[in-house]
């Protein structure tokens, strides 16, 4: 049976639905939980603040019926409209970068230096970039990484799930491990700021280095059976030709332009993430992230010779790509509004922690873990499930002692890891869109991974719990 004939009979025997689909689908189940879990609130301070003590079931149910649920999408879009608006000027930014072409010629000049055989190279340098990035600087804006990770993955004859490896996967797995991530939890548990930042940058590099493992892993099984490749089963990634080699590149030169172009670039993304850490006014970062990567586009079109029209084009190209990425983080945001409205996240919250206080510390750090990633796919802001859960976490730490930087870290790893395969996570779902990626394919592939991550986290929260590590350091 030739290739094309197994790769056809693959494709009648199921086809994903569409993301739009899966979404709506989501957020009509949401309404469905309304009905079923009963509704409930946790107390409040005098100061307003939630009080994890404090729980009570309301006594009747508040449901969010089918016409409330589907008024949710709008706010659920406008609630999400600083995201949106990075997310579509980055989009363009990183659309007028492509088009200088200047990527494409850099990695055609290292693949030619190397004489094709850059594969591991490649992929490592870019992946850990990637985590870096995400790890120092991550946000949601980082959706407009994606189109990079294409044009490599068509370059190295890769795959779709490739495309997302190296960018999705490899920024979510720096900002759920990144030593300044938890400034706001660590405000909320009353540690400094920053605190245990050696340690937390230490655990970014292990989780580095397993995720470029895993990712590395997979291109290898993919280049010697292309029909192994989980998107390969459902639409090969347009313009590559998935499992050939990556050599037969033409001579190819480095020139001035590309190296300011590539120094513009990542510069960039070094000024705004130095200016994250040291403000804490979130839409200013996005001001300044808008504004820094604007100018360096049109320095970077001018530089590679586009012309004022070309550049407008290519700007207004990159907007009109990330149309429908900003409605999927839209309707992501509408089902936290369900879920939300019919008062059922405390009482998912509630039964889930309150098995905590009778258990052996070590357990207990590690039960805290598990409990924060299991709600993270359902709330996964940090700011808010940090509001609900840090009244609930930090007096059962208290109780246990346990050490706060340690109950943070609990928080972090649970925060973390759950988003790779969140469904309601604009940044993740975003992602599958622009690499038409279904989420059930994107699930398969992950899941796997995810399960590891947390097995060594629980390995590190139990290290650190019976050593009584204080993050000191």
């Amino acid at each position: 049976m030739t290739e094309k004939k197994r790769q056809s009979e693959q494709k009648k025997k199921f086809k994903m639905p569409h993301l739009l689909w899966l979404m709506l689908g989501l957020l009509l189940f949401s309404s469905l939980l309304t009905y079923v879990i009963p509704a409930g609130q946790f107390g409040k301070t005098a100061s307003g603040a939630l009080d994890g003590t404090k729980f009570s079931y309301l006594g009747y149910q508040t449901p969010v019926n089918l016409l409330r649920t589907l008024l949710s999408i709008f706010p659920g879009l406008t609630g999400s409209a600083s995201i949106i608006m990075i997310v579509m000027i980055c989009g363009a930014c990183m659309q007028v970068f492509l088009d200088t072409k200047t990527f494409d010629r850099l990695l055609d000049w290292t693949i030619y230096k190397t004489e094709g055989k850059s594969d591991t190279l490649l992929i490592s340098t870019l992946f850990c970039m990637m985590v870096y990035l995400g790890g120092f600087g991550g946000s949601d804006a980082l959706i407009a990484v994606v189109p990079i990770g294409i044009a490599f993955a068509r370059k190295m004859r890769l795959d779709a799930i490739s495309a997302i490896g190296v960018t999705t996967f490899a920024t979510l797995i720096g900002f759920g491990t990144g030593p300044t991530k938890m400034y706001v939890i660590q405000g909320l548990m009353g540690t400094r700021l920053y605190g245990g930042f050696m340690t937390r940058f230490l655990i970014l590099n292990v989780f580095m280095l397993l995720g470029l493992l895993m990712l590395l892993r997979y291109v290898r099984r993919i280049r010697r059976d292309p029909l192994v490749s989980l998107k390969y089963q459902e639409e090969p990634l347009p313009g590559a030709d998935v499992g050939a080699e990556g050599g037969g590149v033409p001579a190819a030169v480095m020139d001035w332009k590309i190296v300011i172009n590539m120094f513009l670039f990542i510069g960039q993304f070094v000024l705004i993430t130095v200016y994250g850490l040291m403000s804490n006014d979130y839409n200013m970062r996005f001001s300044v992230q808008a504004a820094t990567m604007m100018v360096v586009a049109l320095v970077q079109g001018k530089i590679a010779g586009m012309s004022a029209d070309e550049l407008g084009d290519s700007f207004a190209k990159g907007l009109a790509s990330m149309a429908f990425v900003v409605f999927v983080i839209g309707l992501a945001r509408s089902v936290s509004i369900v879920l939300s409205e019919g008062n059922v996240l405390h009482t998912i919250v509630y039964a889930l922690t309150r098995p905590l206080m009778d258990l052996p510390r070590w357990v207990a750090s590690i039960g805290m873990m598990l409990i924060i990633a299991v709600i993270n796919p359902i709330i996964p802001s940090a700011t808010s499930k940090g509001a609900i859960l840090v009244p609930i976490i930090k007096p059962i730490g208290e109780v246990l002692g346990l050490a706060p930087e340690l109950v943070v870290q609990a928080f972090q790893f649970g925060d973390g890891f759950t988003n790779i395969i969140s469904p309601i996570l604009g940044w993740t779902v975003g992602s599958l869109a622009m690499v038409k990626v279904s989420f059930p394919r994107w699930f398969e592939w992950a899941f796997g991974k995810v399960l590891a991550f947390i097995g060594v986290a629980a390995l590190l929260m139990f290290l650190f719990t019976i050593s009584g590590w204080t993050f000191a350091l």
